[in-house]
């Protein structure tokens, strides 16, 4: 038999708290069993959250991390999963080099704007 995880066993190992786990429950990532009002989550649910945390960290959203999940065949190569990860990480690249280059503009206008700054100060002293 499978191995079941409570809400709270899954939010200590993965240093997320119990409404993060309830959240991408309420988004249709995860489906827990219940047995009263305990929610029971198996190690295909376990995995799963695996997944999205690391899809969070990489910088998707959870629809790209669902769509992406989903995509999961068991008795395939998956390559068309892999091939759509692969995609998102070259956005997600891309996106990050530009948002680095004006980055280094905003620092470079914000070094001239403080020297501007020091100068019209002691010149005003």
């Amino acid at each position: 038999m499978d191995r079941r995880f409570t809400i709270s066993e899954l939010a200590k190992d993965f240093q997320i708290t119990t409404r993060t786990i309830r959240f991408y429950e309420e988004k249709g990532l995860l489906s827990p069993e219940r047995s009263g009002t305990v929610r029971l989550y198996d190690s295909k649910d376990r995995v799963r959250l695996v997944l999205i945390l690391r899809g969070k960290r990489l910088g998707l959203t959870l629809d790209e991390s669902r769509d992406i999940i989903d995509m999961y065949e068991p008795d395939s190569a998956n390559a068309k999963q892999l091939k759509k990860l692969l995609t998102k990480i070259r956005e997600k690249r891309e996106f990050l080099k530009q948002q680095g280059k004006e980055i280094n503009k905003m620092l470079s206008e914000l070094k001239m704007a403080e020297q501007n700054c020091a100068v019209a100060l002691a010149n005003a002293a």
